[in-house]
């Protein structure tokens, strides 16, 4: 029995057919098994604490006892200013504490035994002055009530005795002062003025202080501004530390994986620069971006506006080889 040419094309039909559907079905499974879509990757960048070395006086940099790239520990001396200005102001602050410190000295001391002696030697000369007038007035005192010398004779016996009795007193207090000493008020002027003095000193020495810097954190020389010989300002950056054992990793996520990194948590990122070695992250950190990093939305209807977070994850463990500006991949 021979087949008929209608039905060898509705054969030829149905095989064309099965063998689409068969090519669909194919592509279909390659699509689902072998062209998944990949995972989201969020890169994120090493960072650590950045301590920027200045000193309070200006000066020029005398000499540097490190480089870029030196490690150093905290106390360590990293360079040397000369401020020739502050060693001047030094010398004139420790001239006025010799000065200030003089002055104390002769209030506190009183006065001297030789100027005691002067001051007793005046007043007794004062007293026999004063007992030589009170005779002399007392003779012309009785030979004026016999009338034998007038009134004006007796007048300037009495004004002389009187000005001899006001030598005495005076000569008298001056004694008496030059035993006693200087005043207390005068002792409590002299002894702040020193005190004065001896702050003026110790306040241009912090400054001499400040000429030698120092690293105030073990870490490594990451940049050196000025060079040798050049001229720094009060409070001029000159040199930046980083401390190697403050590290972390920022990263800049959209708020949509915000639940997949909440505060606390751990999580696996891999290093590029150490091979894609493996580091295990914790979440310390969390602060929103403001509006100019919001994410826009492209579509009307169903999407909205994104914002941006930064996130600062810690390494669990110190990894041996990390640096700040290394990418950190996070998949």
């Amino acid at each position: 029995m021979e087949t008929t040419p209608k039905k060898s094309t509705n054969f030829n039909m149905l095989a064309a057919f099965v063998v689409l559907v068969c090519i669909v079905l194919a592509i279909t499974l390659f699509g689902i098994f072998f062209m998944k879509p990949d995972r989201e990757i969020i890169q994120g960048e090493v960072e650590a604490t950045q301590v920027r070395i200045s000193g309070k006086v200006p000066g020029r940099i005398e000499k540097y006892l490190v480089e870029e790239g030196s490690h150093v520990k905290a106390g360590d001396t990293l360079v040397l200013l000369s401020s020739p200005d502050v060693e001047a102001k030094l010398e004139q602050a420790i001239a006025a504490e010799t000065a200030a410190s003089a002055i104390n000295e002769k209030a506190t001391k009183g006065a001297r035994k030789e100027q005691i002696e002067g001051a007793y030697e005046m007043w007794q000369k004062a007293v026999a002055g004063l007992e030589i007038a009170k005779k002399s007035y007392d003779r012309i005192q009785t030979l004026f009530e016999k009338e034998v010398v007038p009134a004006q004779k007796r007048d300037e016996a009495e004004a002389n005795y009187k000005a001899m009795l006001a030598t005495e007193q005076a000569a008298k207090a001056q004694y008496d002062m030059a035993q006693k000493g200087t005043d207390k008020e005068d002792k409590i002027a002299a002894t702040a003025q020193l005190n004065r003095a001896r702050g003026a000193v110790a306040e241009v020495q912090s400054y001499i202080e400040e000429t030698i810097l120092t690293s105030p954190v073990s870490g490594e020389i990451s940049e050196i501004f000025p060079n040798r010989g050049e001229l720094v300002g009060s409070g001029a950056p000159i040199m930046n530390v980083l401390d190697m054992n403050d590290v972390w990793v920022t990263f800049n996520i959209r708020e949509t994986f915000l639940k997949d990194f909440p505060k606390g948590k751990e999580f696996t990122a891999f290093v590029p620069a150490l091979g894609n070695k493996d580091i295990t992250l914790k979440v310390t950190y969390m602060k929103d971006l403001g509006s100019f990093a919001a994410w826009k939305a492209t579509k009307v209807s169903g999407e909205y506006d994104v914002k941006t977070f930064e996130l600062r994850a810690r390494p669990v463990e110190p990894v041996e080889g990390l640096r700040p500006g290394m990418s950190v991949i996070v998949k």
